[in-house]
């Protein structure tokens, strides 16, 4: 694989993860448990949208076929997505949602701190930028981790089963490939074993504190780095990008 291409794949990653959680996210408009959440958890689709954007714009730019960011958003299958299998979960419920937000949002945070210092000038800008908005996600994601897994009787189960039930998607977070190597060894990726452990700290540390029990379980399900999905994401996409392809190269 050349550096050229594992760029590629490393930016279509972060992309791809920032598109398909926003969209996932974006299906509370409207639909939130409380007005206040209901614009909290759509900004935070926003701030997701806005980095895929920037992310898919510089893939495009790698890639050097002409192509934008919007047809790289709109006009690919579910096997060229490189999204981990997590953001592409259903959202169940407000549990399900704010776990698979806060199992993101620690990983994403600590990724981004360490790609500010990336070699890559362009996607160490993009990481700076992020960063502000990620910090404030985690903090949302973890608040509402401790709110609900300390509340009530019915709120407490309803986390526990939410971090029981997506637990085995949180291994491929900090999974690496050859991609990595690649683009570490070039000063340009980061290095996930030196994030692990602050990973998992915090992970220990929110659960601990919202009373909730961290699985033991250590089989996890991988495979959306490599273009391997869930069956919700074809749902996601046929949703996503129903317009672009029924009406494609349409202007308004």
């Amino acid at each position: 694989m050349t550096l050229q291409n594992a760029q590629l794949e490393y930016v279509l990653r972060m992309g791809d993860n920032a598109l398909i959680l926003g969209q996932r996210l974006s299906e509370w408009c409207g639909h939130g448990p409380v007005l206040e959440q209901d614009i909290a958890i759509t900004n935070i689709a926003l701030d997701l949208m806005g980095q895929a954007r920037s992310l898919l714009q510089y893939a495009a730019e790698l890639e050097g076929k002409g192509r934008d960011e919007d047809q790289i958003a709109f006009l690919r299958d579910a096997w060229d997505f490189r999204n981990v299998l997590l953001v592409e979960q259903p959202n169940e419920d407000w549990a399900y949602t704010i776990t698979r937000q806060f199992f993101f949002d620690a990983y994403h945070f600590y990724f981004l701190e360490r790609l500010v210092e990336s070699a890559d000038a362009h996607l160490a800008a993009i990481a700076a930028k992020s960063l502000k908005e990620v910090t404030y996600h985690l903090r949302y994601s973890s608040e509402w981790m401790i709110r609900l897994g300390d509340g009530t009787d019915v709120s407490h189960q309803k986390m526990q089963t939410a971090v029981d039930d997506l637990w085995m998607y949180t291994g491929e977070l900090l999974e690496m490939n050859e991609v990595d190597e690649i683009l570490i060894a070039e000063g340009i990726g980061v290095d996930l074993n030196l994030i692990k452990p602050l990973y998992d700290q915090k992970i220990t540390d929110i659960l601990t504190e919202a009373t909730l029990q961290k699985p033991t379980g250590t089989w996890m399900q991988t495979g959306g780095k490599v273009g391997r999905h869930t069956e919700h994401l074809g749902y996601i996409l046929a949703d996503m990008q129903f317009v672009q392809r029924a009406y494609p190269n349409s202007k308004w």
